[in-house]
């Protein structure tokens, strides 16, 4: 488990934004089951989380025209259960952290896993996520 003093800096650059953080289970089957849609974080301390997926993920959230009616995030490594709850929303996907998934009346619909994420420039995952934002959530 990571420590708190390095992990809640970098939950921070999401839940500044309006992201809700999930610390258990429950909270995450409470925001995931709901109608409409959510995106939801899987946050991590790698290179590429703090290098391109929270900033591609804050870019897209500012400047998408249809936003998912829910933003969420978990942190892998340190919300141990949350995580193991959202990952078996995410079958058949491996896990992988950093992730994003985003969530239609409770199922998958897109998901983006580490190996999309390592790489590639914020607005390249900043403009992939507002494509999906426009396909599943106006």
């Amino acid at each position: 488990m990571y420590p708190a003093e390095i992990v809640l800096p970098m939950k921070a650059e999401l839940t500044e934004e309006g992201f809700q953080d999930l610390t258990s289970p429950e909270s995450v089957e409470a925001t995931i089951k709901q109608s409409g849609t959510t995106l939801v974080v899987i946050n991590s301390v790698c290179g590429c989380a703090a290098g391109t997926c929270r900033p591609g993920v804050v870019m897209a959230v500012r400047n998408a025209k249809n936003l998912p009616d829910r933003l969420a995030t978990s942190f892998a490594g340190f919300d141990k259960d949350a995580v193991n709850k959202l990952r078996e929303h995410l079958l058949p996907y491996p896990p992988s952290s950093p992730a994003i998934a985003l969530f239609k009346d409770g199922q998958l619909v897109s998901m983006v896993e580490r190996h999309q994420i390592e790489g590639r420039p914020a607005q390249v995952i900043a403009q992939h996520l507002m494509s999906e934002f426009d396909k599943h959530c106006n």
